[in-house]
């Protein structure tokens, strides 16, 4: 005859409530390691934003300054339509504007109208004639 030992004292195969408290401390001490480094990458994910934006204004600066030999100060001459801002209840994150415009050169700036880390400072990217990416300002 088997006798099994939980059957007799009515035990079930279980957890201690100590094995658990344990498992549950390390794994906070680990989501606690994780969850900083991921504050960085969404403000690196949004900064893509910026970068794609920036580029769309080089392209129409280029073919702006095929047609008119200059480039132009007007985002609107050259055809860019801004996304409605995350403050006005739009999605983007980013506003364009264009720094400076000749008939050689022109810069175009995307800052950020949300501070993404909460450290108080806005991103920064620029963008040149030569359509050279610069982050300015990280957030």
């Amino acid at each position: 005859m088997m006798n099994n030992r939980n059957e007799n004292k009515g035990f079930v195969d279980a957890f201690s409530l100590a094995e658990i408290l344990i498992v549950l401390a390390i794994m906070g001490i680990l989501i606690m390691l994780v969850v900083p480094n991921q504050a960085g990458v969404a403000s690196r994910s949004k900064s893509l934003e910026a970068q794609s934006e920036l580029k769309m204004v080089h392209n129409l600066q280029y073919a702006n300054h095929l047609q008119f030999s200059k480039y132009s100060m007007d985002l609107t001459a050259i055809n860019y339509i801004p996304h409605k801002l995350v403050n006005s209840g739009g999605t983007a994150n980013y506003e364009i504007t264009i720094i400076e415009a000749s008939t050689s050169s022109f810069k175009a700036k995307a800052e950020a109208v949300v501070d993404f880390d909460g450290d108080g400072q806005k991103n920064i990217w620029e963008i040149d004639q030569e359509g050279i990416l610069k982050e300015v300002q990280p957030d």
